[in-house]
């Protein structure tokens, strides 16, 4: 028993090797960007999600596919919908053109709790601002939230936002929100990249 037990962990983990290298040997599309509508990255339970893929040649056929090695979608339009997300939905996401050349990768959370966090979907460039507004499943205006970096306290907000003015690499980092008699949101990364030079 314990040699077959041995065997099948030994077998799982081969698998598990194998997925992950054929997902990295894909070439990301330049240009190809995975996008998701309500834009950001944090859902309740049972909300509508919609994916798009843009960059790639649309008539030849794309998919969408997350971490968990499951096609999502396929489509040979522009968009594609998911009409109740699950908690089991949460994880990583990405567009896959029929040649196997991969967009941009995103990390979506979906939560059975009371909070989200709205952030970016996309990474933020250098010197610009960004806002993250905190959320609660009722929509409930004028709460006070209490937003951290890292897990740790960086404001607080009568409305529910907060803005982050001419952010840096340093604002690179996992974010989330509590508000108080409501509960705590999930995290979520916020990706900051370097300014945009002249080959942009």
């Amino acid at each position: 028993m314990e040699v077959r037990a041995l065997c099948i962990r030994l077998l799982s983990t081969a698998s598990m090797l194998l997925v992950a290298h054929v997902q990295r040997s894909y070439p990301q599309t330049s240009g190809a960007d995975f996008r998701i509508v309500p834009s950001r990255l944090q859902l309740f339970d049972h909300e509508s999600v919609s994916f798009s893929c843009q960059g790639f040649n649309v008539s030849a056929g794309w998919r969408v596919r997350n971490i968990k090695n499951r096609t999502s979608c396929l489509k040979s339009t522009v968009t594609c919908t998911n009409n109740y997300a699950w908690v089991s939905d949460s994880g990583e996401y990405w567009c896959e053109a029929a040649g196997g050349e991969r967009s941009n990768t995103v990390n979506i959370t979906v939560t059975g709790g009371s909070v989200i966090l709205e952030s970016p979907v996309l990474p933020v460039m250098e010197g610009e601002s960004v806002s993250l507004r905190c959320r609660t499943r009722k929509n409930v205006s004028d709460l006070t939230a209490d937003f951290y970096k890292d897990g740790l306290l960086i404001g607080s907000s009568s409305t529910g936002n907060i803005t982050i003015e001419s952010v840096s690499r340093s604002d690179d980092g996992l974010y989330k929100c509590n508000i108080s008699g409501a509960g705590e949101s999930p995290q979520s990364r916020l990706m900051v990249t370097g300014k945009c030079k002249d080959s942009c």
